[in-house]
């Protein structure tokens, strides 16, 4: 791997504050600590700073030459509510707090990256570097872009990047198109009229009518949308009832559904709507129907996506570069990338071996109670953040430089 030797050098100095992070996980739009911890380092090395945008969030700016242009390079830094299974010196300190996702990884890498910015600048432009709060659901980067990030900070393109466990370290992943899903829930109350279990000519039994919701609902996935586009419709929960022997008033259902297009997206609510109203008409119940959307489809711009590609193939080497496969997770670098075009890349994190004794039993996967950021990836994420920066900023060229040359 064509590493760069200063940040292998100051890797091991990264990975101390990786693992403080780790120990100190923050919840979204509470990421007080972890906000100052970014913004001192940052200000250390001499790179100016503003906070506050989405209430917690940081964005450092390293500006070299004079030309006007500017990329932006985005971490997360919030934790998931969880209890943390490992019991290393670097665990959680904060009860059901953990950062079983990475983000204290991410945060690292790009830390790692803005150190070596601001020492070297071999750039003409600048180089943004956005510290998001509240991607575990809060819709950080929502937040940000709704108190002025783009019209504050403009650029060209924006670049996020994600762990991914179970891929062998020294692997990349990009793809063009949609690589993760919209993220939505909802929650239907079918209600009825309560009565004896034993009788229930005398009442109009709620579950009996949500079971045919949960059913037919599966016939949009099957017959109302086209087979080659992707959606998901998961009742994850039934709530009804407290004593074996009554028919309850009422039968609430929850659960979420998951695209790649807002137009299946669309599709999917209206027939969820028309199947609950129509169903529960039919049985003389009354249907309560709540859809909440969350995140978009993260959708890479194909353009950007082949000049991250390369910029990694120079890294690691293009059999290590590989096509990511569109996951149903969602993600909330999609409000980016509907404001501005850019990638969203994977990077292989192990297996787990990197996990030191007194790790938990479960696997080392994302949303796992054992998972932890294998800390080898620092100097491997900050050499692709600086040379994404870098290619996309070369000096010497001024405005007019085009960074997708044919090959």
């Amino acid at each position: 791997m064509n590493l760069i030797q200063s940040i292998v050098n100051s890797a091991a100095e990264i990975a101390v504050l990786r693992r403080d992070l780790h120990a100190h996980p923050e919840l979204c739009f509470e990421e007080v600590r972890t906000a100052e911890v970014v913004a001192s380092q940052l200000t250390q090395w001499g790179i100016p700073v503003h906070r506050g945008l989405g209430g917690t969030g940081v964005v450092g700016i390293v500006k070299a030459g004079s030309s006007p242009r500017a990329i932006a390079l985005r971490a997360d830094m919030d934790a998931l509510p969880m209890q943390e299974f490992n019991t290393f010196d670097h665990a959680s300190r904060n009860p059901g707090k953990m950062h079983a996702c990475g983000h204290d990884g991410h945060t690292a890498m790009l830390l790692a990256a803005a150190q070596y910015l601001a020492t070297e600048r071999h750039f003409d432009g600048t180089v943004y570097l956005i510290f998001q709060p509240a991607e575990e659901g809060g819709g950080g980067a929502r937040e940000m872009i709704k108190d002025g990030l783009f019209e504050r900070f403009p650029v060209e393109a924006v670049f996020g990047m994600h762990n991914w466990p179970g891929s062998q370290v020294g692997k990349f992943a990009a793809s063009s198109g949609p690589v993760m899903a919209s993220s939505n829930e909802f929650k239907i109350v079918v209600r009825g009229k309560g009565g004896h279990a034993a009788l229930p000519h005398n009442a109009l039994d709620p579950v009996l009518v949500a079971c045919q919701m949960v059913q037919a609902f599966q016939t949009i996935i099957s017959r109302n949308k086209k087979p080659i586009d992707a959606g998901v419709i998961s009742v994850t929960m039934i709530h009804a009832g407290e004593a074996t022997n009554v028919i309850p008033d009422a039968c609430e259902l929850q659960g979420t559904v998951r695209t790649f297009t807002l137009e299946v997206l669309d599709m999917i609510e209206q027939r969820m709507r028309d199947i609950a109203s129509h169903t529960a008409a039919a049985y003389g119940a009354q249907c309560e129907f709540e859809f909440v959307r969350n995140y978009p489809p993260t959708i890479n711009a194909s353009r950007e996506t082949e000049f991250a590609r390369r910029v990694m193939a120079s890294i690691v080497g293009e059999d290590n570069v590989e096509q990511q496969e569109p996951t149903m997770g969602a993600e909330d670098f999609s409000y980016m990338l509907m404001a501005k075009p850019g990638c969203y890349s994977f990077l292989a994190n192990g297996d787990g071996d990197h996990r030191a004794l007194g790790h938990g039993g479960g696997p080392c996967m994302l949303h796992n109670p054992s998972y932890d950021f294998n800390d080898h990836l620092i100097p491997l994420g900050a050499t692709y953040w600086v040379r994404l920066a870098e290619a996309w900023l070369m000096p010497n060229v001024g405005g007019g430089y085009d960074p997708y040359p044919s090959k």
